[in-house]
């Protein structure tokens, strides 16, 4: 037979029978697409592994657990064939041939009709990647292809103009802990599409330098006060030039809700009619932490962690903290800016009944290339602080967790 390039089609399985024979590994990864399309998922198969045992207790496909009998593929648009049975495959693939029902074979691509392309997503794009040559068909470079084209699409990198009119409006993108490469895919996204950005002092401040050069980059520290607080003045900013017809995107350190005063910003445009997207970002809470070989929860140590500002001490009128709890917790707390603070907050939980003796680790400008940990205990860490020249921002971890892992600090 004569080497001819498949014909790339886009298969619409919404409500439509599909057959997938065998429950492992293979069915596995391709069911979860299968299931997305809509498509009535009908697995024959003696056995599953755990994941797509699963899908099957919830409802998502139809599973007849039993060996491929011939018929098995009545009225099916689309089978998938992936048992171990190389014999049952070919019975299989035989039948799907006779009945005219496209088939994709894992045991023998050339014996089927059909092939899973390498597939991705981006903003509502499918990306689709086949080999045009039997004899150079190599998945690994179609999955690699596919991999950069998607990529590139979702960092801004390939540039794809968009042939309408974007709404203005304003995009609260959580830029994570510092680390440019710990934003979310879309919140990435978001920014190569910007004309305007307002960011933060903690936000992954690497990334501005990406940005083109017509796009406008506004530091929210440096934003005038005027006759405005300074959040104030923030959300102002953000009016006008979302009111300009503008693409703005407030890029913020964290996520926008964990004490970034996100909603705030996001009644302000609300009450101004501006919409507003919200992308929620990785928190320093759990990923600094996380980066410097602490985890906040493990088992048998702790099955709690509890996320305080320490922005305001125990004792001060303002503070909305029951410090006495924390205190008779067993878990992991975890402090965000209380650096200054952190003498008051020990002796309140001392006070209060902690151990003295309770390990305290402190990562300073945690998953930047400045990151250090300065490890110390309740009774010691005020002056642990000022020995070490602790510095904000830093990311404060109480509890015996900090002993877990391999990573030691200062």
């Amino acid at each position: 037979m004569a080497e001819h390039p498949a014909y790339p089609v886009g298969l619409r399985l919404a409500g439509r029978r599909v057959v997938v024979l065998g429950g492992g590994q293979v069915a596995q990864r391709r069911l979860p697409a299968l299931i997305a399309a809509g498509a009535d998922v009908h697995l024959i198969s003696p056995a599953a592994t755990p994941s797509v045992e699963a899908m099957a207790d919830t409802g998502e496909i139809t599973w007849s657990r039993r060996p491929y009998r011939d018929g098995d593929l009545d009225e099916a648009w689309y089978a998938l064939i992936a048992t171990s049975d190389h014999e049952a495959n070919t019975a299989a693939s035989a039948e799907a041939e006779r009945r005219r029902v496209w088939c994709v074979r894992s045991d023998d691509a050339d014996a089927a009709t059909a092939w899973t392309p390498a597939t991705g997503h981006s903003e509502g794009v499918t990306v689709a990647v086949l080999t045009t040559s039997a004899r150079g068909r190599d998945p690994r470079h179609t999955a690699a292809v596919r991999d950069a084209v998607v990529e590139g699409l979702r960092d801004g990198t390939l540039v794809a103009p968009h042939h309408r009119t974007r709404t203005p409006g304003v995009a609260l993108v959580g830029g994570g802990p510092g680390d440019p490469d710990l934003i979310t895919v879309r919140g990435r996204r978001l920014l190569a599409e910007a004309d305007v950005v307002i960011a933060d002092r903690l936000g992954p401040r690497d990334l501005l330098a990406e940005l083109p050069p017509h796009v406008e980059v506004i530091d929210a520290a440096k934003i005038p006060y005027g006759r405005y607080m300074a959040q104030e003045a923030i959300n102002n900013a953000l009016i006008e030039h979302a009111r300009q017809g503008k693409s703005v995107v407030r890029l913020k350190g964290g996520d926008p809700y964990v004490f970034g005063r996100g909603m705030e910003e996001v009644r302000a445009l609300a009450e101004a009619g501006i919409a507003c997207t919200v992308v929620p970002g990785i928190s320093s809470s759990i990923s600094v932490p996380g980066a410097a070989g602490v985890p906040v929860t493990h088992r048998g140590v702790a099955h709690e962690f509890t996320v305080v500002s320490g922005h305001v001490a125990p004792g001060d009128a303002r503070s909305l903290v029951d410090w006495p709890a924390l205190a008779r917790l067993t878990g992991t707390l975890v402090i965000l800016m209380g650096v200054d603070k952190i003498g008051r907050i020990a002796d309140t939980l001392v006070a209060h009944g902690k151990d003295p003796g309770t390990p305290v680790a402190l990562i300073q400008e945690g998953t930047t290339a400045a990151q250090r940990r300065v490890d110390a205990t309740l009774a010691t860490v005020e002056e642990t602080v000022r020995t070490a020249d602790v510095k904000p921002p830093a990311v404060i971890v109480i509890g015996p967790v900090v002993h877990v892992g391999p990573e030691k600090g200062e």
